[in-house]
């Protein structure tokens, strides 16, 4: 599998997509539950991707403030930093860069590591083992890429909130209490729920993706190599997508 060149390519690779989905749903949410593996991609998606995500958010937290205090100041409105900053991380910025980071790291991981197994037939000698490769290896990943990355995204928010109280102390002196409640007073909860839902979905994208493109991948290393490619820049194109369709629901729903 590689990505689509033409327009024909495209539809046979989304209905393809759409397949996979379906199997998803009518065999991976049925028992028999591999637990033991699901708890083990939790810890590799979710907790040891915490440091790169939480390193990121750091830094664009701090970033952010430093770049609009000189903005803000021209027009007197310093004291808006935080809960400007603050709005801007939650409802967007946060949770979007948060996906890439992961569709970048979790992505890639799937989809060569299921690529691997694929073209060294491990996936076919578990089917002839009776067990069931599906099950074991795509369900246990899409769930826990669904699971974890919201997670990993209220813990960017606030370590990038943090970063943005550093930056407003750098050139000042703010209490961490005052620096709070200027956030909480602008902030709604209309502001967290869209945000933090959308990212179920941004995790469902790339655990799919990654999974399809690894579990579908052409035989030989160049295979591999095409299949970790495609499915980081796949799930980052989808992100985009289901970013601007939440944010298209969530005005038609009156959130914004």
């Amino acid at each position: 599998m590689h990505l689509p060149t033409t327009v024909t390519d495209l539809l046979t690779e989304t209905g393809a997509v759409a397949r996979f989905t379906s199997r998803f749903w009518r065999e991976g949410i049925k028992p028999r539950y591999e637990w033991q593996e699901f708890l083990r991609q939790c810890y590799l998606i979710g907790y040891q991707s915490l440091p790169l995500v939480g390193i990121t958010a750091f830094i664009m937290g701090l970033v952010m403030t430093l770049q609009s205090r000189p903005t803000m100041a021209r027009f007197g409105a310093e004291s808006w930093i935080p809960s400007m900053v603050a709005l801007s991380i939650i409802r967007e910025i946060g949770p979007v860069i948060t996906a890439l980071i992961c569709a970048g790291k979790i992505g890639s991981s799937i989809g060569a590591e299921l690529g691997s197994m694929k073209v060294t037939e491990q996936i076919d000698a578990m089917e002839v083992s009776g067990t069931n490769p599906f099950k074991y290896l795509v369900a246990t990943r899409i769930l826990a890429a669904t699971l974890t990355l919201p997670l990993l995204a209220v813990l960017a928010d606030a370590i990038a909130i943090y970063a943005s109280y550093i930056g407003v102390n750098m050139k000042g002196v703010t209490s961490l209490a005052l620096f709070m409640n200027n956030v909480f007073d602008n902030l709604a909860f209309s502001d967290v729920l869209p945000a933090v839902i959308k990212t179920f979905f941004f995790g469902f994208a790339i655990g799919l993706i990654g999974c399809f493109k690894g579990y579908n991948s052409d035989k030989g290393t160049e295979g591999v190599g095409r299949s970790a490619n495609s499915a980081v820049v796949i799930s980052s194109l989808l992100i985009f997508i289901i970013d601007l369709i939440a944010v298209q629901i969530t005005d038609l729903l009156g959130f914004n």
